[in-house]
């Protein structure tokens, strides 16, 4: 409702859990680079080379957690694949962040894709 550019999956997210999503629904590596960009710029990290870690995961993780503000269950979908340096930031806040939680309030579930190859008659894992 507030105009922002999501990824489809927000929509699918949207009716399943029956809640309005809003730009702070979804964050891209983009919108995270941008805010530590920024924040580099306002002298907030006091002259520090900005690194990967820790103010990239700290801007994860701010993310995450002002996204869970007053709910009971907060779902992350970490896009991309485990192992892609894209990814990386994104599953190293979320290992951090639950150092920092409670461990039976996380819960980590890993999806992969087992494509079926029909020639071979079996699945491709």
């Amino acid at each position: 409702d507030d105009g922002a550019e999501t990824d489809l999956d927000l929509g699918h997210y949207e009716r399943f859990v029956s809640h309005r999503m809003s730009r702070h629904s979804n964050y891209t590596s983009g919108q995270i680079y941008e805010a530590v960009i920024r924040k580099e710029r306002r002298g907030e990290y006091l002259g520090q080379t900005v690194q990967v870690i820790p103010h990239v995961t700290n801007e994860i993780r701010s993310c995450i957690l002002a996204a869970a503000e007053g709910l009971d269950l907060l779902i992350v979908e970490i896009g991309g694949t485990v192992g892609d340096i894209e990814s990386l930031p994104f599953l190293e806040a979320i290992r951090q962040l639950r150092l920092t939680l409670d461990p039976r309030d996380t819960v980590f579930v890993h999806l992969t894709l087992l494509p079926f190859i029909r020639t071979a008659g079996e699945l491709k894992t």
